[in-house]
């Protein structure tokens, strides 16, 4: 599983493709941060805001069930209030065990700090709690055995290219969350 702990990079295109810079005085291009292709603007930000307290307790009521293979929900532990959050994401078993995770709005995601902050979490995936530690900011070559193949072209598409792949610690009590 090809994994990178925090941000990786890519390579810039001209590095890619080999060529220099054009005289010796001008420094080569920085390499780029590597990220999902999904960027939303103010107003989407908002508008998302605006929709998640309503729509996020309806999808927990049929996330993390027997019959919703699709989406599981992560309870965490807010890294500064404290307080326990349970947020309904897509989730998928790794092949390696563990889950794989999409970061489908980056690495700002409350989420995603929050797992990091704690090193852990507990994840409710077909009616069953697992805890989950240790996250690791994998590629969508390392994650796409965790999902069918009209998955992995539907990820391809909207431009998502980070996943979190957490392990399972089935000898943990799953009621502690971080």
């Amino acid at each position: 599983m090809s994994a990178q702990h925090g941000r990786g990079t890519t390579v810039s295109p001209a590095a890619r493709a080999g060529s220099l810079p054009a005289s010796s005085n001008e420094p080569a291009a920085p390499p780029r941060v590597a990220g999902n292709a999904v960027r939303f603007g103010p107003r989407t930000r908002r508008v998302i805001r605006v929709i998640a307290p309503v729509v996020n307790p309806l999808v927990l009521r049929i996330a993390g069930r027997r019959h919703m293979p699709i989406l599981g929900i992560v309870h965490h532990r807010g890294r500064k209030t404290r307080r326990l959050y349970a947020t309904p994401l897509g989730v998928r078993p790794a092949r390696g065990g563990g889950f794989v995770i999409p970061l489908t709005f980056g690495h700002a995601s409350h989420w995603y700090q929050n797992i990091l902050a704690a090193g852990s979490c507990v994840i409710s995936y077909q009616g069953t709690d697992h805890t989950a530690s240790r996250p690791i900011l994998v590629d969508r070559a390392a994650a796409g055995p965790a999902y069918p193949h009209y998955e992995r072209i539907a990820l391809r598409l909207i431009g998502i290219n980070e996943f979190v792949w957490l392990a399972d610690t089935p000898d943990s009590p799953a009621a502690s969350t971080a």
